[in-house]
């Protein structure tokens, strides 16, 4: 998720991209039918998810997935009319023929190589009605030992919803940088070049203004900060105004070790905070420090 591949057009795109950072390099090369596109990665978002449900569940698992067409069009949206049947094709093919030499490393080992996402895809149809009934995918070796090595993250169910393509990408980014972290801060510059969008500078720090101001990103919170700055904070991390300090998940496993397993932290962290709250809500250097602090003397 780190590294653009995917194109953020909703039209046919015939660019070919070259990025590099952090010494990974990577030149993607269009079909006839223009690069793979963000909500062509819906396909390979549903594969992997099958693949990961097998591994996990201890079942059998190859680089060829055979699909109930149903599900698959239900998972990703898309319909199961005779212009479903066309666009599903259409992105197997942008899937397939999009071309894309790297040297990211899966699995532990480095090796720069030339491939497609998928190495070779079937739709099967009744030939009377045109209903699809079975899909099959075959993955490139890359992606699926990136799949047998887990490096693949979660993905929130709301991000299906998104239909910009932009957002897609901005979430998966903050997916993959800011994680489970409090926070994470990039320069405009360097998410512009992240992203994969082609849009000038101003014009995407406008589309992320736009982002800021909408606020529905799931699981994210995007603010500006000044000198050029976007600052992503966990939802589930955002500071109310009457929720007072945030502290980190190592200052409470640290509460714990201070007062011991018979004492509820959390009713404790609350505590503080109304304390906090009631003499007027100070600015804290260090909340963490101060809770510490706080449950030393609470304890003497």
């Amino acid at each position: 998720m780190e590294h653009p591949i995917f194109s953020l057009a909703t039209r046919p795109d015939l660019r070919v991209l070259s990025y590099a950072h952090n010494n990974v390099t990577i030149t993607v090369v269009p079909s006839v039918r223009g690069l793979a596109t963000l909500f062509d990665k819906d396909i390979l978002i549903y594969c992997i998810s099958q693949l990961m449900a097998a591994q996990n569940a201890g079942r059998p698992i190859g680089r060829t997935l055979h699909l109930t067409a149903h599900d698959l069009l239900m998972a990703t949206n898309r319909e199961s009319s005779g212009d479903g049947y066309a666009r599903l094709r259409e992105a197997f093919e942008r899937l397939a023929g999009t071309r894309i030499t790297t040297n990211i490393v899966t699995g532990g080992l480095e090796v720069t190589t030339g491939f497609g996402l998928i190495e070779g895809w079937q739709i099967v149809r009744h030939t009377r009605g045109g209903r699809m009934v079975q899909v099959s995918v075959t993955l490139s070796d890359w992606l699926y030992r990136a799949v047998m090595a887990k490096s693949v993250l979660t993905l929130s169910r709301n991000y299906f919803r998104l239909r910009k393509p932009l957002e897609r990408r901005i979430y998966e980014l903050a997916r993959k940088h800011c994680g489970r972290q409090p926070e994470w801060r990039v320069s405009i510059e360097t998410l512009l070049k992240k992203s994969g969008s082609a849009s000038p500078r101003r014009v995407f720090r406008k589309m992320i203004r736009d982002m800021i101001v909408a606020d529905h990103l799931p699981e994210y919170h995007l603010a500006e900060e000044p000198d050029d700055i976007l600052c992503v904070t966990r939802r589930d991390q955002v500071v109310l105004p009457s929720a007072g300090p945030v502290l980190r998940s190592l200052t409470l496993e640290k509460a714990r070790g201070l007062v011991g397993s018979g004492w509820d932290i959390y009713a404790l962290e609350a505590e503080w905070r109304d304390i906090w709250m009631r003499s007027g809500r100070p600015s804290l250097r260090s909340p963490d420090a101060a809770f510490l602090g706080w449950l030393k003397k609470r304890g003497a």
